[in-house]
């Protein structure tokens, strides 16, 4: 039998590594800036044309390279970071793998000018595919310039399904705001198709916050800070009154570096319990500082997920340093029972004379409770007693059957027999506890979820208008003023048309502000700004790229804003206008998102329950 295992040619097995580490555009962003802040860069520029897809440019101000090592870089596992296995475990820098230039090098098209502050000349190398095309010297400033073309140019499956423009930037944004908000002492330059998006000087923690998130942000955010022999904690989260359904910005870093980590997560939200309503969020910037050979930052390719030595204990430092912070800033209702003063520095109520009066109390000695008469003995109050004729008050009033509407408080203790076709007919609809409608049908009874039931009307009805452009836009008197970031902003742009069709009309201001001079009929009362920040957090949530899940996810929203709410008492009217409306959908039994609407408990149960 021959042999079959054999060695992968170096240019498939750089594509296969490419594939874990570079997956989209951001990728390459994400990678090429982290080598530039590892280089000592004090400015970076990044520069994009077409989300990605045509080219990607980051330009910094670090130490550059020399020739030697400039071609190097692009070989496999080639780094300045490790030379031995125990380096792994005091890493201190961003990249140390030396995957990253490789991977780039294997899926798209390499260029790169860089000069050492020692030399005269940099050097200026062309890839194409890992392959060397060209390599000579150059006139270029000091620093790094590297610049990528059509990535995935040799790889047609994997740009094939890369997702649209919109949804590329707002990934290769996301990306962005991770590594600027880790690193407030550089300064940075964001490009999309020659329109600058983010400008960020050199500034504190906070100031960066409030430039990538607006003021807004940065005024509703509570300093933390911890230092420990284990850990030492230090950033921002965010007020009880902040919290939001959606749209949160929560970040962990850990020595400089992003990271997801669950566990930390609920140890944050534990401590908000009872302060903020049940499912919703608050944003949280919080930076940890640990040993670096007490975590492992190479368990994932991408090294969002890191392994902690300690996370028991971190987790109670993080839990009680949050606390803290929600305490000391009297976000935390308390009662200060210290009076620091002696009782005899109290105010007392003194006349003229400086003699203090205790109050006097009066009572009538010969007072009875039980009395009704002022001789004191318990006599029977028969007028009290005597029979009313109700009857006489509905003299000349005429009753119609129609007009009476059974509520569960009237009612009666002790239930009267009914013919059969008065009971049917006062049971048509009933509403139970606020929340659901009841009715009798042919096999039982039906109970129907009042607000999900609106939901499903409310979805129907909307999609319809955008898919017909037959919405009603109400102007409003006094428009209000939407802020946005730009990755907010940019996923705007791209459902503003979906928007439009609902009833919404936006004007932009520039800047990220958008004034909402309309809004669809029927949503009165709910609040615009926050409806609009959920629109496009849900959309950035979910990442759609395909038109009709946006116009779907954009038509839920506003469903699920604008229903009915647990609580609210119908009157019969509305109750059968509801009941009507939902029947006439096409999918009545359930929600948009597949969760059951009515359900009916058959009349073979109810007649076994008094069966006995």
């Amino acid at each position: 039998m021959s042999d079959i295992i054999h060695l992968l040619p170096d240019a498939v097995a750089n594509q296969i590594a490419a594939g874990e580490v570079i997956q989209r555009p951001a990728s390459v962003i994400k990678e090429l800036v982290e080598n530039s802040i590892d280089a000592g860069a004090t400015h970076i520029q990044v520069l994009v044309m077409d989300a990605g897809r045509t080219s990607i440019q980051v330009i910094d101000d670090g130490k550059g390279m020399s020739e030697t090592d400039a071609r190097l870089a692009f070989e496999r596992h080639a780094t300045s970071k490790i030379r031995e296995a125990a380096d792994l475990f005091s890493l201190q820098t961003m990249g140390f793998r030396g995957e990253a230039l490789a991977s780039i090098a294997a899926v798209a098209e390499v260029e790169l000018k860089t000069r050492l502050a020692t030399e005269e000349l940099g050097t200026h190398i062309v890839l194409s595919g890992s392959k060397l095309v060209s390599q000579e010297f150059t006139s270029c400033p000091v620093g790094s310039n590297f610049l990528v073309r059509n990535l995935f140019f040799n790889v047609p499956a994997r740009r094939k399904f890369l997702k649209s423009n919109a949804t590329e930037l707002s990934n290769i944004l996301t990306e962005f705001e991770r590594i600027v908000l880790v690193n407030p002492s550089v300064s940075f330059q964001l490009y999309s198709n020659e329109t600058e998006l983010y400008h960020l000087p050199d500034s504190t923690i906070l100031q960066r916050i409030s430039s990538v998130f607006g003021k807004k942000t940065g005024e509703q955010l509570i300093p933390i800070s911890v230092d420990t022999s284990l850990i030492s904690i230090e950033g921002f989260i965010g007020k009880p009154e902040a919290a939001r359904k959606k749209g949160s910005h929560q970040y962990f870093f850990v020595n400089g570096r992003y990271m997801r980590h669950p566990y930390f997560h609920k140890a944050v939200m534990e401590a908000y319990e009872h302060l903020i309503p049940v499912g919703e969020q608050v944003s949280y910037f919080i930076y940890l500082q640990v040993e670096p050979s007490h975590i492992d930052v190479n368990i994932h390719p991408t090294k969002t997920e890191i392994k902690f030595e300690n996370e028991n204990s971190i987790w109670q430092i993080l839990s009680a340093a949050v606390k803290e912070g929600l305490g000391k800033f009297s976000a935390v209702p308390t009662i200060d029972f210290d009076t620091e003063g002696k009782p005899d520095d109290l105010p007392v109520f003194n006349d003229r004379n400086g003699h203090f009066t205790p109050p006097q109390v009066h009572y009538k000695e010969d007072y009875n409770p039980f009395a009704s008469t002022k001789g004191g003995g318990y006599q029977r109050d028969y007028q009290r007693d005597k029979v009313i004729d109700w009857q006489k008050l509905y003299e000349g009033v005429k009753v119609d059957a129609n007009d009476i509407t059974v509520t569960e408080q009237q009612v009666p203790d002790t239930p009267e027999l009914l013919s059969s076709s008065d009971a049917e007919h006062q049971a048509e609809l009933l509403q139970f506890k606020g929340r659901f409608i009841l009715t009798s049908v042919k096999s039982g009874l039906m109970l129907i979820d009042q607000h999900r039931a609106h939901v499903r009307v409310l979805y129907d009805q909307y999609m319809e208008q955008i898919a017909r452009h037959t919405s009603t836009s109400q102007g409003v008197l006094f428009p209000e003023v939407v802020q946005f970031s730009p990755s907010e902003a940019t996923m705007l742009e791209s459902i503003m048309d979906d928007m439009t069709a609902v009833g919404f009309e936006l004007t932009s201001l520039g800047g990220g502000s958008y004034a909402v001079n309309g809004v669809p009929a029927g949503i009165e009362g709910l609040n615009t700004v926050e409806l609009v920040h959920s629109m496009v957090d849900t959309a950035i949530e979910k990442g759609c790229s395909v038109k009709h899940e946006v116009q779907s996810l954009l038509a839920l929203t506003l469903a699920k804003a604008a229903a009915i709410v647990y609580g609210q008492v119908l009157s019969a009217e509305e109750m059968a206008s509801l009941v009507d409306r939902l029947f006439s959908c096409a999918t009545p039994n359930y929600t948009p998102e597949g969760h059951p609407v009515l359900h009916i408990i058959p009349e073979s149960e109810i007649e076994q329950m008094f069966s006995k």
